[in-house]
């Protein structure tokens, strides 16, 4: 019984930090926009959005890989 509460509130802290991830890559993509949006071409603007993106994606599977490894 006890493990399966321990399962249960494990789920409920990813399930917050996926949410956390997703919602703090969204406004990293829309300080790129805010930042350069107007001043170049689409183009440029959607490759800088998608490289912040993809840094900050890189960021955040570091610090993830390091929390499980440190828990284990």
């Amino acid at each position: 019984m006890l493990m399966q509460g321990m399962q249960d509130h494990a789920m409920k802290e990813a399930v917050l930090y996926v949410l956390g991830a997703i919602t703090s890559l969204f406004i990293l993509g829309y300080t790129v926009h805010m930042m350069v949006g107007g001043l170049v071409s689409q183009q440029t603007e959607n490759a800088a959005i998608v490289g912040i993106i993809v840094a900050g994606m890189i960021g955040i599977g570091f610090m993830t890989w390091d929390v499980i490894r440190r828990r284990r």
